[in-house]
């Protein structure tokens, strides 16, 4: 009987082991999502304020890297 209960400790403990993993991976879905989630609203955030970079550069009058006179 001892090398059967021996036998189902170590299902136990693996069974044990697999709920944590388990819970572990969720964690790490989860926290993935709401990271990839961060990083698109950003590129996008990014991708507009340099459309609008570009337009005010279009928009300004003269060279933007000239010289300052005093040189």
């Amino acid at each position: 009987m001892s090398e059967l209960q021996g036998l189902s400790e170590r299902v136990d403990a693996l069974e044990a082991r697999i709920a944590y993993q388990d819970d572990t991976i969720e964690t790490l879905n989860a926290t993935i999502t709401t990271q990839w989630k961060q990083i698109d609203a950003l590129t996008r955030q990014l991708a507009a304020l340099n459309d609008r970079l570009r337009e005010a550069e279009a928009r300004a009058p003269g060279p933007a890297n000239e010289r300052p006179p005093h040189y």
